[in-house]
C-alpha cells in the first residue's frame, strides 16, 4: 500500500486532519506547561480537551469509512489499515493521558491555594496535640 490516498481520498482527508489536531496537541501540551497562572492553564486545559473529542470524532470516523472499504480491499491493505487505525487510538489515549495528569496537577494546585501545601501537616497536627496535652496538664488539679 502506497499511501492512504490510493485506497481512499476520504481516508487520506481524514488521516491528515488528525495529524493536524495531533501535532496541535502537542504544542498545546508543550504551551500548557510553560503556562503558571492556573485560570489560563485551566482554559488551556479546556481547549486541548475539545481538540481530543474531535479527535475521537475523527477516528470513529476513520473506522466507519474503513469499514466501509473492507470489501474492496484485499486482507493485507485491510490489516494495515486497522493497524493504522489502532495507532491513532493509541497516540490519542497517550495524549488523554496527558490530559488527565494535567487536570490532576491543576486540581492539586487549586486545593493546595485553599488549604495549604500539604508538606509538614502530620508535624503539624503532632504539635497541636502535644500543646493541647500540655495546656491539660498545666490546668489539672492535684488534689
Amino acid at each position: 500500500m502506497a499511501s492512504l490516498a490510493t485506497v481512499s481520498e476520504e481516508l487520506a482527508e481524514i488521516d491528515g486532519q488528525i495529524a493536524d489536531i495531533f501535532r496541535a496537541l502537542s504544542n498545546g501540551f508543550q504551551k500548557l506547561e510553560k503556562i503558571k497562572d492556573s485560570n489560563r492553564r485551566s482554559r488551556q486545559l479546556e481547549e486541548l480537551t475539545d481538540k481530543l473529542r474531535e479527535c475521537k470524532r475523527l477516528i470513529k470516523e476513520f473506522d466507519r469509512e474503513l469499514k466501509g472499504l473492507e470489501d474492496r480491499n484485499d486482507p493485507d491493505t485491510n490489516k494495515i489499515l486497522n493497524e493504522k487505525k489502532q495507532s491513532l487510538i493509541k497516540e490519542l489515549n497517550s495524549y488523554v493521558a496527558m490530559k488527565k495528569q494535567c487536570a490532576s496537577n491543576l486540581d492539586n494546585k487549586r486545593v493546595e491555594l485553599f488549604t495549604g501545601p500539604s508538606e509538614g501537616i502530620g508535624e503539624d497536627n503532632v504539635l497541636l496535640a502535644s500543646c493541647k496535652d500540655m495546656a491539660s496538664l498545666l490546668t489539672c488539679n492535684f488534689n
